[in-house]
Formats: structure tokens, sequence, C-alpha cells
């Protein structure tokens, strides 16, 4: 291919991976970012949320060669630790085969990386303090302002918008949403997060196991844990905004003390600037967004957030973003220069399973917050356990999603539910699963799920 010029405009995780991938294809690009460079600046309070890393980002890592570095910032997380209202723990690995793992990374750390990558590449240049202010879809031209209040416009010949969910790119397509029938929808839960923290011990070491993802679920609010290269654990509390103990009613330090003592009291001790964090760190909302045409036409292509935000339960955000890249390179080895057919292909695609998995990390917010603690759902698990551990052929929901990036999203999607809502049946009114139990309901779900796939594929 020759040596197009093409914009990302929005440097985040998405479209750093976008510009270094690109950029090792042959092509020329200005990457802008609306922030200051997060390498030479201080993250703000309660923004600096880690991530977890699964099969489907590592295998987009691989394609541009950042695997071994990526390596370093990883922590593996075997399984959900779940943590009850007495101090007392259970562990729930995430899959019955025992290399099955997620891995805690820092966003800023990751993003870093891949800055630093975009930055050695002689084909890219990074422009950070360029907050798009206009964008003409149709001859792909962008107006930025800088920090200091000066504004200029350039054309590429093509740009592509991986701004996150408040897209300025988007809002072109929005200010167009009659002309090119443009469809967007943006849906909140009545739940908000907010950020703390355990810091390391007095000793240096972590205040609970690193190798679990720490989970204290409270039916209708839950509190997570995920570990940090430094022995921190970075700690997210997800409630209502309203009710007598949301976000809207935890005002006081005393009420704010007297919530969490009664609710996570094996967390406390590890908090010890708990009530300054809740007063000091934002409450922020968590949304779903879905969007669609991803295209106008052969000049822009959205990606990421821009197009697919979702809630953070399946830990699918980053993974699937980056997805979209390793998706996008496979039709730029089968459209080559045909940039029309190539976006039009690629976002068919991949707007079905963007909305899988948005529905599918919804779907994950119940079953963290509430059904992880439901008898059926604990017999359940126990048989996917087991059979994943004994098979080759089983795949629970989560493994489907997590662990097999061939699986696409939709298909994870349909087959895991089809799977979860047959075995919820199969194991209701049985007090202990015994061998015989498990073989014969492996039985029947094996004979059901040809069905099943006759009539869906």
């Amino acid at each position: 291919m020759g040596k197009e010029h093409l914009a990302i405009v929005g440097a985040g995780l998405c479209g750093t991976l976008l510009a270094v991938r690109l950029a090792q294809r042959g092509f020329k690009i200005d990457l802008y970012e609306r922030r200051s460079d997060l390498r030479k600046s201080d993250l703000s309070a309660g923004r600096s949320i880690n991530l977890a890393l699964s099969d489907r980002g590592l295998k987009a890592l691989e394609m541009i060669g950042a695997k071994e570095e990526v390596d370093k910032l990883m922590l593996p997380m075997k399984g959900r630790l779940l943590h009850d209202e007495n101090g007392q723990t259970k562990l729930s690995p995430y899959s019955g085969r025992e290399n099955h793992h997620i891995n805690s990374i820092s966003r800023s750390g990751l993003n870093a990386l891949l800055l630093d990558m975009a930055e050695a590449h002689p084909e890219v240049e990074l422009y950070f303090n360029h907050a798009c202010t206009s964008f003409d879809p149709e001859a792909a031209k962008l107006q930025f302002r800088t920090e200091s209040g000066t504004t200029s416009t350039k054309t590429f010949d093509r740009v592509f918008g991986t701004d996150g969910a408040g897209s300025a790119i988007r809002q072109s397509f929005m200010a167009r949403s009659n002309q090119m029938r443009f469809d967007f929808s943006q849906s909140f839960l009545t739940h908000g997060y907010k950020e703390l923290s355990f810091p390391p011990t007095s000793s240096g070491d972590f205040a609970v196991s690193p190798e679990a993802l720490h989970i204290w679920p409270r039916n209708d609010f839950m509190m997570i844990a995920l570990p940090n290269l430094d022995k921190s654990f970075t700690v997210t509390l997800f409630q209502a905004y309203e009710g007598i103990y949301g976000f809207d009613s935890l005002k006081d330090d005393s009420d704010i003390t007297h919530f969490f003592n009664e609710y996570f009291p094996d967390a406390v001790p590890h908090m010890p600037e708990l009530v300054s964090e809740f007063h000091e760190n934002p409450t922020s909302s968590l949304g779903t967004i879905k969007c669609s045409p991803w295209n106008m036409g052969d000049k822009v292509l959205m990606m990421g957030d821009a197009v697919h935000a979702i809630v953070p339960f399946y830990g699918q955000g980053m993974n699937c973003a980056f997805e979209d890249v390793l998706v996008f390179d496979r039709y730029l080895d089968t459209y080559g220069s045909d940039w029309n057919k190539l976006f039009k292909a690629y976002s068919k695609e991949r707007k079905v399973n963007t909305d899988a998995i948005a529905d599918l990390a919804l779907d994950n917010f119940y079953e963290m917050q509430d059904h992880v603690n439901d008898e059926n759902f604990a017999k359940k698990r126990a048989l996917e356990m087991i059979w994943e551990g004994e098979t080759k052929d089983y795949n629970s929901k989560y493994s489907l999603v997590t662990f097999r990036p061939d699986i696409p999203y939709r298909k994870a999607l349909d087959q895991g539910r089809f799977q979860d809502e047959f075995l919820l049946r199969a194991v209701d009114g049985i007090s202990t699963v015994e061998k015989h139990h498990s073989d014969e309901i492996y039985q029947k779900l094996t004979t059901a799920l040809q069905h099943f796939r006759q009539q869906t594929d």
C-alpha cells in the first residue's frame, strides 16, 4: 500500500495501538490527543483505574510485537476471591483449566508503553493538548485548538476517531444524523463508581492476596479490588446514587465509616485514607453507548469507546477495543486500498459483536453483584469447573468470552446464555452435585448444544 496520510483522533489505548499498527503497515500517521502527555503529567485522583487484560487484548498486543514488554506490567489473577460480610472468603476460579487467568494492568502504564512505541516509529507524529473543535467528514478536514488557544486546520486522506465516549468525531456524525440516518443510544446504570485504594502494608507487601480479583458482593452494591505492581490495590465501589446508602447520601465522615464498617469490615483495616479518598475522588457514571454507522464513506471510521462504550463488569472494554484493531488489520489484508468496502465490512462485523459484549457486561454486573452468592449459580459453576478441567470441549460463558478469542462475542453470548439457562434448570432441586449428576447433566447438555448449534450456525 502507498504511504497515505492518516489522522487518528484520540491517543488512548485504542488510538495508540491503531497508530502503531498502521505505521507498521507503512502509513504516515498524525496522532492527536486533547489532553497532555500522560507520561509527563500526574493523573487526576480517582481516574487511574486499572484494567483486566485477557486473551483478546493480548492477541492484539502480540500483533504489534509488544507482548514481551506488556508481560512486565501484568499481575495474573486466577479467579474471584469473594468476601462475605463476616470476612470469610471463597475463591471462585475463572476456569477449570489451570493456565487460564486474567491480568491486572495499569491503564496509564499500558498507554505509556504504546505511546513510546508510537513515538519511536518514524511514520508517527504525536500532538498533545490538541482538542478537536471541528470536523468535516466529507473532506476529512480537522480543526484543532491548542492549550495556548491557537487553532490549526489540516486535511488528511482518512480520519480515524478513537476519542472515547465523548467523541468529537461522533458528534460530527450526530450533527448529520438526518442525512446519514445515524442511530445513537446512550443508557446509564442507576449505579456509579468511586475509586479508593489499599496501600501496601507497613512491611511493603500486598494487603491481601495479589493472585485474585477481590469482590465484596452485597446484592444492590459491591466493591472490587485489583492488584498493582507497587503492591497497592485499586479498589472500586459500585453502588446506586440514590437510597439510604447511595452515593448521594454518604456525605458525613461518620456515615462513610459506618457504611464501610457494616458492609466491608475486613477491608476497612487496609484503607487508612478511606474517608479522605471518599471525599476527594470523583463519583463517575456507568453507561453504554451504541451507534451506527461507524463510517462515513471511505473518509472516516470510528473505533473503541467512541462507538461502543460499555460498563466494566466483564473486564472487556479495553480487550474489545484492542480486538477492533486486530479485526481491522485482518480486513486490511482482505480489501487492501478499497476503503469503502473495507469500512463497511469491518463495521458490519464489529457492530454485531460489540453490541453483544455490551449486553454481556450488563449481565455480569448482576451476576457479580448478587448471583455469585446464589446456591444454584454455585452448583452450576462447580459443574463447569469440573468439565473444563476434564475435557477440551466445554467452555463456560465466561471462558467463551475471556479465553476464546477465536469465538466472536455474539456467538459467545448466544451459546453462553443457552448453557447458563440449561444448567441452572438442571441443578435446581439437587442439594449436592454428585459424580453421577455431573455425568448425566453433561450428556444432556452435549446433546442440547448440538441441536442449538445446528439451529444457530
